[in-house]
């Protein structure tokens, strides 16, 4: 998709992407330099609240560190005992 920069510097932004991205009047985007490439992204109101339960389902990752710490103990301690 081209879009065109008028002498204002504006940019519009398709009615089709802010329908998909919930953009109305008003709605704040930040601009992202990822080092030549420009992009828009949506701000989040609440970013924790809207990452809540993002990884639910998967795995506790305190509770692999935990197993693997222990799994780490027992091999300590037969190498030493070896």
């Amino acid at each position: 998709m081209v879009l065109t920069i008028s002498n204002k510097g504006w940019v519009v932004i398709p009615a089709e992407m802010r329908k998909k991205y919930n953009l109305a009047p008003g709605s704040e985007v930040i601009l992202v330099d990822y080092g030549g490439v420009l992009t828009i992204v949506p701000v989040v109101a609440d970013p924790i609240k809207r990452g809540r339960g993002l990884l639910t389902g998967q795995p506790s990752l305190s509770a692999t560190l935990k197993k693997d710490r222990e799994f780490e103990k027992k091999r300590e301690k037969r190498l030493v005992h070896a």
